[in-house]
């Protein structure tokens, strides 16, 4: 039905009759002569409508925005000084001969230019807003990156293998979507949280190398990052140790950013241990653009007569930490109290701090801050000293459990940092994070937890560890930051059945739970199981980030709300009695839905 896409239209087409499919953008009147811009995924291409040919001009009288038409017409130079230089086929434009109305279009709920639309006014018209340009490029975007992901990865022998989308409920991790079985009933499969299992019992059944863009499944809160499904690039490969997955992944890496955004990629990309990244940025996803750091008092104020600080200092798992906000003591009282509030969305209680104006004073002269007099000397030293404080400068402080500390001066680090400048040159700035615990201790359950997924193998020195002290166990695991957002993590699994019993041991996991979840696991690393790891990366994630897009949402072709609604479907939605009958279902309360015959009591 078309010869070319609009977008495609130039200059050496002068001359030559063209067929357009496409979408009226806008229609312009000008005393006689009817100008449309039509568009299509490839762009915009003018259209000049004369009178002198009388049924094809009715027509375009009768066109308005986002009708569907067909165009024939000749290609022809602009007039000059009515060149665009905005859009592709700004030089030329086509002498329309004929148009015909694929199909009329009602008035769009908003201008496919217009700015500031709620976000709830374009998910319930996805279709409307998936053909603004700036959603079109995100989506054809998405489709690059995808493509340069699986470029790489068959150049490197990988195979694409699909795994179950039903399976079964192993809840280690967040919430599974459940979905009940007709034909068992009373019994349930499990939406994938990840083809984690499925791709080691491919390693075991010896394809050597996997991948797969793969739709994951999680029932957990929402955030503009999450999504209840989402997108992975799914990656497992056997007989390669740590370093030489890092270092293949990160190659993958550097080659998707240059193939989808012509983007050079530092080579090598950075690497910190998880305990130096905690320790300088608060963060295991550091932004590594934000040249502030976090600075270690803990010890230094282990007997000052601030309670605040020496409380912390002296606790199990306390810790007490300085960031240092060069040129700072000309922030006002209220930006002050503005970031004490943000850093209480992150449990701390406060964030106290000293202005310094005179760094070579170590009393109320030189240091200005309610807590200075309960500080002594000695403590005041060595926190300008570790800082490398200058007058002018403030020094926030957190002090509470390492996690409160690390998570409120963290974000806080990342917050000021961008807000006053405090950044360097780098645009893209990517970090491996390794040697991260094995395990972290919840205190509500009174357990050992996974920090990763039970599967992640131990260092191979740390295996004593297992059994005799947990906390310090190091893990064969690694994350890919960028800009402080995490790309894709995984780890080297662990290939040989006792070590995983063990583990499960040390995760309070007992035998007879460990062989109802995961029998099918244990018993096929018995039949020769090869040395194997791997990792994810999000596609969603990676894709939003390239776009500059503040939302996941925004590079997803119809994605759900924070609440995890589709509304332009309108899902969930109730079903009939009849279909939970079939699934052995009966709601304690009902929402009656269209079609039912009588309301029904709570049972």
């Amino acid at each position: 039905m078309r010869t070319h896409y609009c977008g495609q239209l130039n200059s050496r087409l002068i001359g030559q009759e063209v067929t357009l499919c496409a979408w009226a953008h806008r229609r312009r009147d000008h005393g006689g002569v009817i100008f449309i811009d039509l568009r299509d995924r490839e762009g915009l291409a003018q259209l000049v409508c004369d009178p002198d040919r009388p049924e094809m001009f009715r027509i375009a009288e009768s066109v308005r925005s986002e009708f569907c038409l067909r165009v024939t017409g000749r290609v022809r130079a602009r007039p000059n000084g009515t060149v665009n230089t905005t859009i592709a086929s700004g030089e030329i434009e086509v002498l329309c001969h004929t148009i015909e109305v694929l199909n009329p279009a009602v008035t769009p709920p908003f201008q496919l230019d217009e700015e500031n639309l709620s976000e709830n006014i374009r998910l319930l018209h996805r279709v409307v807003d998936l053909r603004r340009p700036q959603m079109q490029r995100n989506l054809r975007l998405r489709y690059q990156v995808a493509r340069a992901f699986r470029r790489f990865l068959d150049d490197a022998g990988f195979i694409d293998v699909e795994t179950p989308m039903l399976t079964k409920s192993t809840p280690e991790g967040a919430r599974d979507y459940l979905v009940p079985s007709r034909v068992h009933p009373g019994q349930f499969f499990a939406l994938p949280q990840s083809p984690q299992l499925f791709k080691q019992l491919l390693m075991v059944a010896g394809f050597d190398r996997y991948y797969q863009i793969v739709k994951c499944f999680r029932d957990e809160d929402l955030r503009a990052d999450r999504q209840p499904e989402f997108t992975q690039v799914d990656i497992e490969t056997s007989f390669m140790d740590e370093t030489s997955i890092i270092a293949l992944m990160e190659e993958l890496i550097r080659r998707v950013f240059k193939e989808a955004l012509d983007v050079e990629l530092p080579n090598p990309f950075p690497r910190l241990g998880y305990a130096e990244a905690m320790r300088r940025y608060g963060s295991d996803k550091p932004d590594l653009r934000v040249t502030l750091e976090l600075v270690e008092v803990t010890d230094a104020v282990k007997d000052v007569a601030f309670k605040v600080f020496s409380g912390a200092a002296n606790s199990v798992g306390g810790r007490v930490a300085a960031l240092r906000i060069p040129g700072g003591a000309s922030l006002t009282r209220g930006e002050i109290d503005a970031y004490s509030q943000f850093v209480g969305i992150y449990g701390a209680r406060g964030l106290a701090y000293i202005k310094v104006n005179d760094v070579s004073s170590l009393d109320e002269s030189g240091l200005q801050s309610p807590i200075v007099k309960n500080l002594h000397q000695h403590a005041l030293r060595a926190i300008v000293e570790r800082t490398a404080a200058r007058s002018g400068d403030l020094i926030f402080f957190g002090a509470d459990k390492a996690k409160v500390v690390n998570d409120a001066l963290g974000a806080l680090r990342v917050k000021i940092g961008h807000e006053k400048g405090f950044l360097n040159d780098r645009t893209w700035a990517p970090v491996w994070i390794v040697d991260f615990p094995m395990f972290e201790y919840d205190d509500e359950s009174q357990r050992w937890t996974a920090c990763h997924h039970p599967f992640t193998s131990p260092k191979d020195d740390h295996l004593p560890l297992l059994d005799s002290d947990p906390g310090q166990c190091l893990a064969k695991a690694y994350d890919l930051a960028l800009n402080g957002a995490e790309l894709g993590g995984g780890s080297v699994r662990i290939h040989r059945a006792d070590v995983q019993e063990t583990v499960f041991k040390a995760l309070g996991i007992g035998a007879e739970e460990a062989r109802q979840k995961f029998g099918f696991l244990l018993d096929a690393l018995k039949y020769g199981a090869p040395p194997h790891g791997g990792l994810a990366f999000g596609l969603d994630r990676i894709v939003a980030m390239m776009a500059g897009a503040d939302s996941i949402r925004d590079v997803i072709a119809f994605p759900k709300t924070q609440r995890a609604q589709c509304l332009l479907t309108d899902a969930p939605s109730p079903v009939n009695e009849k279909q939970l009958r079939e699934l052995h279902i009966r709601l304690r309360h009902r929402v009656d839905t269209p079609g039912d015959a009588h309301s029904h009591s709570p049972g």
